[in-house]
C-alpha cells in the first residue's frame, strides 16, 4: 500500500504532502489543475519498480539502473520534450523532489531532478526490494479498439501517445485466469457483465468481442465506447490485474458514461477497494463524488479507508486540501458549477 507521496516543485505543484487511504483516494479538480500529473508520477514510480522486478534473473534495485529507468519512465508516461520540462517553470534553475513512502518501508524512494536533467535522476533513498504487482493505469480513452499490434507497434515504432496505453494494453492481453480465484472473480465480474450484456472475449487474432448470450459474438468497435471502458474493467479483471492486491488509477472514469453507468462504476471501484485493490481516481464529476459518498455511508463499503484531495489552481501554483470526506476539502470550481445550475434549474421552474 502506497501511504504518501511528497512533491516539491512539480509542474503546477510548489510543494505538496499527500497521505493516502489504504482503499480509495479520490483527487478532484479543474482541468489543468493537475490531478492526472499526481497519479502518472505514482503510476511511473510503481511501474518501473514492478517492470524491473518481473524480468528473469532479475536482481536488487540499484542506483544506477533507477536513476536512468525513472527517467525514462517519466518521459514516457508524462510527455514532456526532456526530463527537465516536468520541474515547475520560474525563474533561474530550479529542481523537483518526488518521495514516496509506503506501509511496506523496503520500497520508500526519494529522488529528484533538476530543469538541467534530461536522462537521469538523482536517488536519493532506494528502494530494498521491487514491487510484485504490475500498477493499472486506465486512461480517459479506452483501449480495446485500438489494442490489435498496438503494442508491438508502440515498441517498433516512435509514437505520440503516453506509454500508459502501451502497459495497459499489454494487462489487456494477459490470459484469462481460472481456479481457485474463480468464483470471486464471478462475483465481481456478474453485475459488470450485466451492465454490458455480455461476456468480453479475446480471439487468436488479437481482437476483442462482446459475446451476447443466443446473439453470438460483436465487434467491440461496433460495442458504445461508454461501455468499452466498462469492458476494460472486466478483462483486467477476469485476468487477475485488477485482484486481491495491487492498484489502479483511473483518469476521468465518467467520460461517455450515462449516470447508470456511472452508478454501476462506482459500485465496482469499491468492490475492488474490499478486495485489495487500492484506487485512484480523478474526476471533476459530480455525480461519480455523490455516488461514491453515497456508497460510502452504506453499510456494504462503510468500512472502506478513503481519502479526498481537492484541487485549487491559483497563480502562485495549484493547492491541495485534503480530508476524509468532500466537505473537507473545500470549494472546487467545478462542482459549484454544476451545484450552481441546479439551483438554477429549480427556480426556473
Amino acid at each position: 500500500m502506497l501511504k504518501s507521496l511528497d512533491i516539491k516543485n512539480l509542474t503546477v505543484f510548489p510543494e505538496v504532502p499527500l497521505q493516502f487511504g489504504k482503499h480509495l483516494n479520490v483527487f478532484i479538480g479543474e482541468n489543468g489543475s493537475g490531478k492526472s500529473h499526481l497519479l502518472k508520477v505514482a503510476y511511473t514510480v510503481l511501474a518501473v519498480s514492478a517492470e524491473e522486478g518481473r524480468k528473469p534473473n532479475g536482481s536488487l534495485p540499484t542506483k544506477s539502473l533507477l536513476q536512468t529507468r525513472l527517467a525514462e519512465k517519466l518521459v514516457a508516461v508524462l510527455r514532456p520534450e526532456t526530463l527537465g520540462r516536468l520541474v515547475r517553470r520560474k525563474q533561474g534553475r530550479g529542481r523537483c523532489e518526488i518521495k514516496l513512502h509506503f506501509e511496506d518501508q523496503k520500497l520508500n524512494i526519494d529522488f529528484g531532478f533538476t530543469t538541467n536533467s534530461k536522462s537521469e535522476v538523482d536517488i536519493k533513498r532506494l528502494p530494498k526490494v521491487w514491487e510484485e504487482k504490475p500498477p493499472v493505469f486506465l486512461p480517459t480513452r479506452e483501449l480495446l479498439t485500438i489494442y490489435p499490434n498496438f503494442v508491438s507497434v508502440y515498441d517498433n515504432h516512435y509514437l505520440e501517445f503516453e506509454e500508459t496505453w502501451r502497459d495497459t494494453c499489454v494487462l489487456l492481453g494477459a490470459l484469462a485466469l481460472r481456479g481457485p480465484t474463480a468464483n470471486r472473480i464471478k462475483e465481481l465480474l456478474a453485475p459488470l457483465e450485466h451492465a454490458m450484456g455480455g461476456s468480453i472475449i479475446l480471439d487468436k487474432n488479437g481482437r476483442f468481442y462482446l459475446s451476447i448470450p443466443g446473439q453470438g459474438n460483436m465487434e467491440i468497435p461496433l460495442v458504445a465506447e461508454g461501455l468499452r471502458k466498462l469492458a476494460m474493467l472486466i478483462r483486467l479483471i477476469a485476468t487477475g490485474s485488477l485482484l486481491d492486491k495491487g492498484y489502479l488509477f483511473w483518469d476521468e472514469p465518467e467520460t461517455n458514461l450515462n449516470p447508470k453507468l456511472i452508478k454501476q462504476m462506482a459500485s465496482t471501484i469499491l468492490q475492488l477497494c474490499q478486495s485489495g485493490i487500492q484506487v485512484f481516481v480523478a474526476t471533476h464529476s459530480l455525480f461519480l463524488l455523490r455516488e461514491i459518498d453515497i456508497l460510502l455511508q452504506g453499510d456494504d463499503f462503510k468500512d472502506t479507508d478513503a481519502r479526498f484531495f481537492g484541487l485549487q489552481y491559483k497563480e502562485e501554483g495549484c493547492k491541495i486540501e485534503q480530508g476524509k470526506s468532500v466537505d473537507n476539502i473545500g470549494a472546487i470550481a467545478s462542482l459549484e458549477a454544476e451545484l450552481s445550475q441546479s439551483d438554477r434549474y429549480l427556480g426556473a421552474e
